[in-house]
């Protein structure tokens, strides 16, 4: 009886969470399910109608589609890069013992914790502006003639700010990992003669290889719904050249007023997202099993 009433009490005291996150994503959901089936444009409001899959089709067969869901690749796999050697090269440099090492350390995971919106600014405004940007001032002291980043390599670029944003998580990620490196393996292979690149492939990458797979899976479902870096910097282009999956939802149901192309250009977007969700899971616990 004492059983039940703590399974009674744990349910009870259960329940609301439950209803909140039913009612946060859920019903949202469900609402966007219901709409991708419809016709229904914000500038002729009482004039929707069943479509049936028509939407899904348009949003699947828009040259734009293909084209997004190429940068949204490219840009999960550029930011997946820089960020994994990246924080394994910080990692080991933060790992070393020197002099304010403590504040070096706050320094290097500062950017993590300034909004999108923000970075996305300072990064545009500053350093990029082919004008008055720091990049520029610095190719005019060279001699060279100041590039326009967010014009000539408007996905390159936005790939380097949200990289700039998320290293630090990767860094924190990695160091933590290898702090936990047993030191003494590592003095008994450099007394048996091993240098510092075999230690470094033979006994630190094996040791980092399920944080990076943890760092991996994280990093890829919220790059998956990148949005202010682009709506901040690019708007989407030039022409579709930085636009991703959420972005061109974003175009079609507020841009655009097509409020039924928007929502399952949203519905196909989720499913993607599980779909890399669903294989990264299976890769982390074949790695955590090995």
């Amino acid at each position: 009886m004492a059983t039940e009433h703590s399974r009674t009490a744990a349910r009870l005291m259960v329940s609301p969470a439950v209803i909140l996150l039913f009612l946060w994503m859920i019903v949202p959901l469900g609402m966007t399910i219901y709409f991708s089936f419809l016709r229904y444009n914000l500038l002729m409001p009482g004039m929707e109608s069943w479509t049936g899959f028509d939407n899904y089709y348009y949003f699947i067969n828009q040259p734009s589609f293909w084209a997004a869901l190429t940068n949204t690749l490219l840009l999960v796999g550029g930011v997946l890069c820089i960020t994994i050697f990246g924080g394994v090269a910080l990692a080991l440099l933060l790992d070393q013992p020197f002099k304010g090492q403590g504040i070096v350390r706050v320094m290097v995971i500062a950017p993590f914790f300034v909004m999108p919106t923000v970075s996305a600014l300072v990064w545009k405004n500053m350093f990029m502006n082919p004008v008055n940007g720091m990049f520029a001032h610095i190719a005019k002291a060279l001699g060279f003639q100041p590039y326009d980043f967010l014009s000539h390599a408007p996905l390159a670029s936005i790939i380097l700010i949200v990289a700039w944003s998320w290293l630090p998580f990767s860094t924190l990620i990695l160091l933590t990992a290898l702090q936990s490196l047993d030191r003494e393996q590592m003095d008994a292979a450099e007394m048996d003669g091993a240098n510092w690149i075999n230690r470094f492939i033979y006994l630190t990458v094996p040791h980092l290889t399920r944080s990076i797979t943890v760092v991996i899976l994280i990093q890829t479902i919220f790059l998956l719904s990148v949005f202010a870096e682009i709506l901040v910097t690019t708007n989407g282009g030039p022409g579709t050249a930085s636009t991703n999956l959420p972005y061109l939802v974003y175009a079609q149901s507020l841009l655009n007023f097509d409020v039924g192309g928007g929502s399952a250009g949203g519905i196909i977007a989720v499913i993607l997202a599980n779909i890399v969700a669903i294989f990264l899971m299976r890769m982390i616990g074949k790695n955590l099993e090995s």
